[in-house]
């Protein structure tokens, strides 16, 4: 099959909301952009092969709403992808629903969008915090029915508490700076390595330091990735090694927290409360964490601004770009960037 025009073929897999003029301005006259409209996986599957409507596909713009109707991009799509096919855009920060290795085995490389989503899911963060800390939801929960104030235990000043950032990346950075003004008593961090451009008032604990941090938090707040290194990351011996009445935040991946230590610690009063945007098993809450009126509960609305919509889709479009123009856009994933160091040096 050729192309339209002889231009690569840019595949649109998932929903674009608010950059629809973007698209055109971006790519209208560098590529012919094609809107996936597979209805299931195996349609999806089937128009990729040799004499599918998508056999000539150069780059491919995915969005996480595609998963609903093809399924993530696993090992299984990434192997089926047509051999001209050279970079996956994914709208969005993390990047989970991409084998990203089996792509880089297939020479396809992958980029995301880190820097978009910082503002609206450090907003989110504090929001969860400052929750978590006052007892604003038990308090909402007791308001709605009638009953005032009854049953609230005393809450806190964020002054009081030390706030601990585990992975100071764009939104853990955003998040401190956020924290900081309320402020908060310390704010410490924990990083695979130290930050050169934190501020002074960051303090940085190196792995061999992690118990002795987790020993001095109050609030523990996650930000790392999600890969198969980090899956479980928050254990039970994370958890329980975190000051008595402690709290929880999560604003990163679900499965980067054990759940069912999570829920055990709430259970038992180690920690006080907990405040979630993401979860193991998306769109799913565990019905076990319905039952803690301290704890606080997002349906993963760390990014749902239009601004950071339209930043999300916008880079990602950007990424293709670039890739088309200059052969590379800026936001390759972590597991990629090795590759382009080495393929720099030859």
């Amino acid at each position: 099959m050729s192309n339209f025009n002889q231009l690569p073929m840019v595949l649109i897999c998932g929903d674009i909301v608010w950059a629809h003029d973007e698209v055109v301005r971006l790519l209208g006259s560098i590529a012919t952009v094609v809107r996936v409209d597979s209805q299931t996986r195996a349609e999806f599957l089937s128009q990729l092969e040799e004499k599918g409507k998508f056999a000539d596909t150069v780059c491919i713009y995915r969005h996480n709403s595609s998963a609903d109707r093809i399924g993530v991009f696993d090992k299984e799509i990434i192997d089926k992808l047509p051999s001209s096919v050279k970079w996956i855009a994914h709208n969005g920060a993390g990047y989970d629903q991409i084998d990203v290795h089996a792509a880089k085995d297939r020479g396809i490389r992958v980029s995301n969008t880190p820097g978009a989503v910082d503002e609206a899911t450090a907003i989110t963060a504090l929001y969860l915090l400052i929750a978590t800390i006052r007892q604003y939801t038990r308090a909402e929960l007791s308001a709605r029915v009638g009953k005032w104030k009854n049953n609230l235990e005393p809450a806190h000043d964020p002054s009081a508490l030390t706030l601990s950032i585990l992975g100071l990346g764009g939104i853990g950075m955003r998040f401190a700076h956020m924290a900081h003004a309320l402020p908060m008593k310390r704010i410490l961090y924990h990083n695979r390595n130290k930050v050169d451009n934190a501020p002074g008032w960051l303090e940085y604990y190196p792995k061999e330091r992690l118990g002795e941090m987790l020993k001095e938090t109050d609030v523990l707040s996650v930000h790392i990735p999600l890969r198969a290194d980090t899956e479980g990351y928050v254990s039970e011996g994370v958890i329980r090694g975190l000051k008595q009445n402690a709290r929880i935040i999560n604003t990163a991946r679900g499965k980067v927290v054990d759940e069912e230590a999570l829920i055990r610690a709430l259970a038992d009063g180690h920690l006080s409360a907990a405040g979630l945007d993401v979860y193991p098993n998306e769109p799913t809450i565990n019905a076990r964490l319905l039952e803690f009126p301290q704890v606080t509960l997002l349906p993963h609305m760390g990014t749902e601004t239009e601004e950071s919509q339209r930043g999300m889709e916008v880079r990602a479009l950007t990424n293709l770009k670039d890739f088309l123009e200059k052969g590379a856009g800026k936001d390759l994933v972590i597991e990629h960037k090795a590759v382009e160091r080495l393929v720099a040096k030859l």
